[in-house]
């Protein structure tokens, strides 16, 4: 596509290129530069767009569609030239730095889309992106096949195979470049399989998650085969992996197989109030190695899945959602108890969150000291919402019921005893004598 220039010839060609000659050319990247935004710009308009979108980014210049098309549309305008009797000149620069600027864009959007907010990949794209930018003024220079031929004298043997140097950064490369496309694929089929309502969200993460373990490892296969390292030697690599997982990372795999086990059987899913080893929460996300749990304070737990297998983990919401909540409160003695559990149970229904199928229930516990004890039962469908809110409402209103039927809260009361002939305190009062 492009031939490496000589110093001599740079400089003829960026003469040519800042020239009046050249005027045609100019307009002509120009034009098809414009073409690449307005095609990008309409097909953004056109397709449902989704965080993290590897061809349209997030003000679709920025994704990797418009410099791929640029590239693209540059390239057939570079075949044509020759039919329009126009030398390139402009064409040789720009065609190296528009392929070094779709790599990058590619790069930079997988990486992002596949790894989101992580910090060593955004020092991993800030490198690639000085690589090739790099390698693309050393191939306009005419400086790349002099360095290639350079690394091409720094040679090693191991055993029978002799690598150098320059096999080997092109292997890195063209790995690199192949575990790229395989973590793009899965990224779009993860994001396609998470858009799907019909399927269980736990069916869909699992899916997710097979896919593109499926994909990096068969990813992983070509890149070894293309780095020039003979496949067969996994063989004794598996057998030795395998003898590490055995003892060094049998923690590490158990807690692996333990997040399939979770998703397959659907145990635990997205969304569940749990308890687990006094931590309560809500499941906000499960991945392969761990499970978050957040808080309905905020704090999230970090939970590797073997210990949701091993270990005793209280679900609220398996099976059914709704929770049974309780709270106390005595009458005096004297008041009519049938009448004010009826009162009670018909004010409960009333307040918000309180369910009304099955609805609240009032019972008589307990013939306490001061007074008689109450249990109010009700059901809630939202414990993820938390309890203390709709706790306090149903106090408020057992409370405000009471009063409008005029019935008190006992205070705690004592009755003491003084013996015949003991002082008072409040005063030196003699007992009355015995008659």
């Amino acid at each position: 596509m492009h031939q490496p220039l000589s110093l001599a010839e740079l400089q003829a060609l960026l003469t040519r290129v800042f020239s009046t000659d050249a005027i045609a050319e100019w307009a002509l990247l120009l034009g098809c530069l414009a073409l690449a935004g307005l095609l990008s710009w309409a097909l953004s308009r056109a397709v449902t767009r989704h965080d993290n979108s590897v061809l349209f980014g997030e003000r679709v210049i920025d994704g990797a569609l418009f410099p791929l098309l640029a590239l693209a549309f540059t390239f057939g305008a570079r075949r044509l030239l020759p039919l329009w009797g126009l030398a390139p000149a402009l064409f040789k620069l720009a065609l190296p730095v528009l392929v070094s600027l779709a790599v990058i864009r590619v790069i930079a959007r997988v990486l992002t889309a596949a790894f989101p907010n992580s910090e060593p990949i955004r020092l991993v794209e800030r490198i690639g992106s000085w690589l090739m930018w790099i390698g693309a003024v050393l191939w306009i220079t005419g400086m790349l096949p002099i360095i290639l031929d350079g690394l091409d004298d720094i040679s090693w043997k191991f055993g029978a195979v002799k690598m150098t140097l320059r096999n080997l950064i092109e292997g890195g490369l063209t790995a690199s470049l192949v575990l790229v496309a395989a973590l793009w694929i899965s990224a779009a089929i993860e994001s396609r399989l998470l858009l799907r309502e019909s399927m269980d969200l736990s069916m869909r993460k699992i899916a997710a998650n097979s896919i593109r373990a499926l994909l990096l490892f068969v990813g992983l296969l070509f890149a070894l085969s293309a780095a020039g390292i003979d496949l067969t030697a996994l063989g004794v690599l598996g057998g030795a992996l395998g003898v590490g997982i055995g003892f060094g990372l049998q923690k590490l795999a158990a807690n692996y197989v333990s997040g399939f086990v979770i998703l397959a059987e659907r145990s635990l899913r997205i969304g569940d109030m749990v308890k687990v080893d006094g931590f309560e929460g809500r499941v906000t996300d499960i991945k392969t190695r761990y499970t978050v749990i957040r808080s309905l304070g905020g704090k999230e737990a970090i939970v590797p899945n073997e210990m949701l297998i091993t270990q005793r983990v209280e679900n609220s919401s398996l099976a059914d959602p709704r929770v049974l909540l309780s709270t106390l409160v005595q009458v005096d003695y004297d008041c009519q108890v049938d009448s004010v559990m009826q009162e009670l149970t018909a004010a409960l229904i009333k307040v918000p969150r309180v369910l009304s199928d099955p609805g609240p229930s009032v019972q008589l516990t307990r013939f306490a000291d001061s007074g008689l004890e109450l249990t109010v039962y009700f059901w809630i469908m939202d414990p993820e919402n938390g309890s203390g809110g709709v706790k306090s409402d149903v106090n408020l209103a057992i409370w405000r019921t009471l009063k409008g039927l005029g019935v008190d809260i006992p205070y705690p009361q004592q009755v003491h005893r003084l013996p015949k002939g003991a002082a008072v305190a409040l005063g030196t009062v003699e007992s009355p004598p015995a008659p």
